[in-house]
């Protein structure tokens, strides 16, 4: 399974952009199909909204990758 890491500098990425941002989808308006055709589990547990809330150590898993969510300090 591919791991990613994708880095934020704000509170939150939502799962909608984090499709996007990893070239899952093409465009923000195909999440809420891709959601309802492919199963995608955040933290284990099956997820379908694509405003999901992600932060720092959320684990997201797609069909073929697995992409790890972590916050970005602007320090």
């Amino acid at each position: 399974m591919d791991e990613r890491v994708i880095e934020i500098t704000t509170e939150y990425v939502t799962l909608g952009q984090v499709l996007k941002i990893t070239d899952i989808i093409q465009s923000g308006g195909m999440a809420k199909w891709y959601l309802s055709e492919y199963f995608v589990y955040v933290n284990d547990e099956e997820e379908q909204r694509r405003g999901r809330k992600l932060r720092e150590g959320d684990v997201i898993e797609f069909p073929h990758e697995e992409v790890k969510v972590f916050i970005k300090n602007r320090d």
